[in-house]
């Protein structure tokens, strides 16, 4: 199966736990028929597919945060869609090891957990673009972490702390989603 085609049955499967979270869907479906491959990470407009994991400590207590060293802020780790991903769900795996050291991964849900359609500014030689993140919930298995070079840092942030960690609406969306079960 292709990365277009296993990403438009998971689109499809997604309920949106709310109005925004519904329009970020529609546009990701709208993105999958656009020519080109907005699977790569030089499809600027509107802008390319991404894949992150929001891991939860094996206690499901607290969340890993990296702290992004371009953007300079607090976020679950994730990013750009490589060739040799199989799939969404592996890119969001591959980007929990490589930014967090974890690889004991269980995912938890069949699907997605999450969508999001953010901005990015221009980062070098790269346009401002926007990132259709799909977002997926991980169990880790043990609380070890290492800080990789994209990141100044790599913590466990208790679920009730987070917002004095990130305020960004789309982590605190999440967190919402992952207390409310």
């Amino acid at each position: 199966m292709s990365c277009r085609t296993g990403l438009h049955a998971i689109l499809d499967a997604h309920r949106a736990h709310d109005a925004l979270e519904a329009r970020h869907r529609e546009r990701m479906l709208a993105l999958c028929e656009v020519p080109g491959d907005p699977f790569r990470r030089d499809h600027f407009v509107p802008g390319h597919f991404t894949a992150s994991g929001f891991v939860l400590s094996p206690q499901r207590d607290a969340l890993v945060l990296v702290h992004h060293r371009k953007l300079d802020r607090w976020l679950q780790p994730g990013g750009h869609l490589e060739a040799g991903d199989a799939d969404i769900v592996a890119a969001a795996r591959r980007e929990v090891l490589e930014e967090t050291g974890i690889a004991e991964l269980a995912l938890r849900g069949a699907g997605c957990f999450d969508l999001d359609v953010h901005a990015l500014p221009q980062l070098g030689p790269e346009p401002p673009h926007e990132h259709f993140d799909v977002r997926f919930l991980f169990v880790a298995g043990s609380r070890a972490v290492q800080v990789s070079a994209e990141s100044k840092a790599v913590r466990w942030v208790p679920l009730s702390e987070i917002e004095s960690v990130e305020s960004d609406e789309s982590v605190m969306r999440v967190v919402r989603k992952i207390v409310e079960g």
